[in-house]
């Protein structure tokens, strides 16, 4: 008989360390624990996703500052959201559960703190993962256009927003199919994923480099303001126009939680899925800042991008579509199409994995309606049942879009984008602050941040307060109450989703769920 390899005794030693890190904080080994370090950290660098995000949100940076709204402030978010990503980390080394944000919360700060957290992150989770989606189904829509001229006319009758959702629709039931794999290929998707956002994103930069005919100037890129929102200039671009813009770097790196999601599925998960958190984020801010450099570099006719005519822009006022058209040749144009949407489908798969994990962690505590049912999993040790009330969930959400503010701006997306940032950066907000309050009593993990703490969760915290302001707020004039132009088609209803949600909960918190919900219900004893 063959004997075990070393390798093979430090995978069962490490698996049987894990096992006993996570009986230690109540929970049985339930999920298969199948995830390496580079898997866990593949799933957080997919659900930022730097092909999705730079590509779907560029608009928003565009319309509401130009330039200078990427070109400063990406790298100034960017730095900002790292202290995030890094407060967090400390946090999923000391806790290194599925359930992740909401688990924290409530060990430092009781079933409450966990319950308002553990719903935030779940709606974030549900909108970030529907608004990656129908970003898919978007540049699918616009690829099917490019490589079939009379496929526009011939389906749907040219409908452009029904044929966006038709393909929604479509893409959402097959990440659903593909997230009922097993943990195995869920990891191995994740791993071809990061090369494909690596190379891909290397070759869209290298293509935009090389390719185009002529550049814009350093001084055009990091100078050049453009106010496309409707509202006017002077201290209302720089204290509410371009703080807007933001939101393309807000939203894109973002969903890094899904390392800690995934924390039950990874070996080493104490070190692994901190690490997971930090590198995502910071590798990402690289590549992505290089990327939309290049955008910008190629952006030679700003007036093609800025137009509404749809004879000269079909892409929309700000889309990167136009600068990719008119600086590239057909063939390469359509390469980088092809790219970014390969990218946005490795995004979306990944999206769904965190949010069912999510959704399977929280209901195995009881805290979500039909919790029985959403806290089962398969043979194949999947949570099935999680991954089909996620994507259905994400679909209802985004009903809205498939109808168009008088302006022409796609609000709906943007409303989803923002309450999936202003739900995840919102319950992100909870855990932080509890551990900075915690100060030195708290327990760290062998991932800590040492007393860098103190200085860290405060400017997390300080960030996510200011974009959680600025991102409900509305994106254009129609949608101000009381303009004389005002259109509910306009109205940007992340303020009132995530607002009903909040009243709901507190309703149902004092009427019926401090009676029953104790927070994480321990499998162990």
């Amino acid at each position: 008989m063959s004997q075990p390899t070393r390798t093979g005794d430090a995978a069962l030693n490490q698996i049987s360390e894990d096992e006993r890190r996570l009986a230690a904080l109540g929970y049985k080994q339930e999920l298969n624990r199948s995830w390496s370090g580079f898997s866990n950290f593949a799933i957080s660098f997919s659900v930022i996703s730097i092909l999705s995000g730079c590509f779907t949100t560029f608009s928003q940076a565009w319309n509401n500052g130009g330039p200078i709204a990427i070109s400063i402030g990406w790298p100034i978010i960017a730095v900002f959201i790292l202290f995030i990503g890094l407060s967090m980390a400390e946090l999923a080394s000391a806790y290194p559960t599925s359930g992740g944000i909401y688990w924290w919360a409530s060990k430092l700060g009781g079933a409450k703190a966990g319950f308002y957290t553990g719903w935030l992150n779940f709606i974030g989770l549900l909108a970030i993962t529907a608004s990656v989606v129908y970003g898919v189904a978007t540049f699918l829509n616009i690829v099917l256009g490019t490589y079939f001229p009379g496929y526009a006319s011939g389906f749907l009758s040219g409908d452009n927003i029904h044929q966006q959702f038709f393909w929604f629709l479509i893409v959402m039931i097959i990440i659903t199919i593909l997230n009922c794999f097993s943990s195995q290929v869920q990891a191995m998707m994740n791993n071809v994923s990061v090369w494909w956002h690596v190379f891909g994103a290397a070759l869209v930069i290298g293509i935009l480099i090389i390719a185009p005919k002529e550049h814009q100037s350093l001084k055009w890129i990091f100078t050049r303001q453009i106010n496309n929102s409707g509202f006017s200039n002077g201290n209302v671009y720089w204290l509410y126009v371009l703080p807007l813009g933001f939101l393309l770097t807000q939203y894109t790196i973002t969903g890094f939680d899904a390392s800690a999601h995934m924390s039950e599925e990874t070996q080493g998960a104490h070190v692994t899925a901190a690490k997971g958190i930090w590198q995502s984020i910071f590798y990402s801010a690289i590549g992505g800042y290089i990327l939309l450099l290049a955008f910008l570099s190629a952006a030679t006719k700003p007036e093609i991008v800025n137009s509404v005519d749809a004879a000269v822009n079909p892409y929309g006022r700000g889309s990167v579509i136009p600068i990719l058209e008119n600086a590239l040749s057909p063939f390469l144009f359509k390469i980088v199409l092809l790219i970014s949407t390969g990218g946005q489908l490795f995004c979306g798969i990944a999206c769904l994995t965190s949010c069912s994990r999510m959704m399977f962690a929280f209901s195995r505590d009881g805290a979500i309606p039909g919790h029985k049912y959403w806290a089962k999993i398969n043979k194949r040790h999947v949570p099935v049942n999680a991954i089909l009330a996620s994507a259905v969930i994400g679909i209802l959400i985004t009903l809205p879009a498939l109808w168009k503010s008088p302006g022409g701006i796609p609000t709906a997306f943007y409303a989803v984008v923002s309450i999936g940032v202003v739900g995840l950066y919102m319950a992100f907000i909870i855990p932080i602050w509890l551990r900075w309050r915690e100060g030195n009593r708290f327990d760290v993990g062998e991932w800590n941040l040492g007393k860098h703490y103190k200085w860290m969760n405060l400017l997390a915290m300080i960030e996510i307060v200011v974009i959680c302001i600025y991102f409900i707020l509305p994106f254009e004039p129609d949608a101000v109450p009381g303009n004389k132009d005002f259109s509910w088609l306009a109205v940007n209803y992340a303020p009132i989703l995530v607002g009903f949600t909040l009243l709901f909960l507190w309703v149902w918190w004092h009427l019926s769920v401090k009676k029953w919900f104790k927070g994480p219900i321990k499998q162990l004893n």
